[in-house]
């Protein structure tokens, strides 16, 4: 079992930057695949970027490619997603979501991640 917090959110002009921070509980962290999401009013979960346990391996969508970098630090046991150049369609919920399934490639479908944190706001104003 493992909690996850969200933190680092918050309102900021197109072209800004944000650092989210993902923090987990529990001794296991090292082991799991971290990912972020996230949902837009109105819209479905959406894919935005993982990591593999050991950090090896990361994935970012299309649409952030570029723009957004995962990252974990396993001795803190905190993820990091920084987040350049924000665009007005980068506005949403983030959620950060944890994997046990211990894979050598980032899983990018949401139903495979077992715990999930609150969500942190994300607002991009123009």
């Amino acid at each position: 079992q493992v909690q996850l917090v969200e933190s680092g959110g918050g309102l900021v002009q197109v072209g800004g930057s944000l650092r989210l921070s993902c923090a987990a509980s529990g001794r296991t962290f090292r082991t799991y695949t971290m990912g972020w999401f996230r949902q837009a009013p109105g819209k479905e979960r959406e894919f935005v970027a993982a990591i593999t346990w050991s950090g090896g391996s990361t994935a970012t969508s299309d649409s952030v490619k570029g723009r957004f970098t995962i990252s974990r630090d396993n001795a803190k046991s905190t993820m990091y997603l920084q987040m350049n150049s924000l665009k007005p369609e980068d506005t949403a919920v983030y959620y950060c979501a944890a994997d046990s399934e211990r894979t050598v490639i980032p899983d990018l479908e949401a139903p495979s991640y077992e715990y999930w944190g609150q969500g942190t706001q994300v607002t991009v104003s123009s």
